[in-house]
């Protein structure tokens, strides 16, 4: 069964306490639990505003999420994939960076002609 996602404050909390990482690379990176916390919070939120099973992130090693509507793929590798750190996803769920921004300094890779269209969907949770 695939995990439920976070109410939308639950989400917000996770993603504010790693907000000083995120603006600023010189701070520590949080904690594995609360940065797992935040990269998990965001994608479920993805997957949850934009249903449907066309796309793939994958956020390793925390979490890989299905959403966009359309068709469904059931074996193997998804046609439609985006995978990205830890850091450029936030940076992306928070609008502090842009998919085609993660594209060019090579921390998003993206497959299949859908892939792009989580853009639409984000940013998830501003920090600002």
């Amino acid at each position: 069964m695939p995990a439920r996602a976070p109410d939308a404050a639950s989400t917000r909390a996770a993603v504010l306490a790693v907000a000083d990482w995120l603006g600023n690379p010189q701070v520590p990176e949080p904690e594995r639990a609360v940065l797992a916390d935040a990269v998990r919070f965001t994608a479920r939120t993805l997957a949850a505003a934009a249903p449907g099973a066309s796309v793939e992130v994958r956020v390793p090693p925390f979490v890989a999420v299905q959403c966009i509507t359309g068709p469904r793929h059931t074996r193997g590798t998804p046609p439609n994939v985006v995978e990205t750190t830890p850091r450029a996803w936030l940076l992306m769920a928070t609008g502090l960076l842009t998919l085609d921004q993660a594209i060019a300094d090579r921390s998003a890779t993206v497959s299949g002609f859908r892939a792009g269209e989580i853009a639409d969907w984000l940013p998830l949770v501003r920090v600002t």
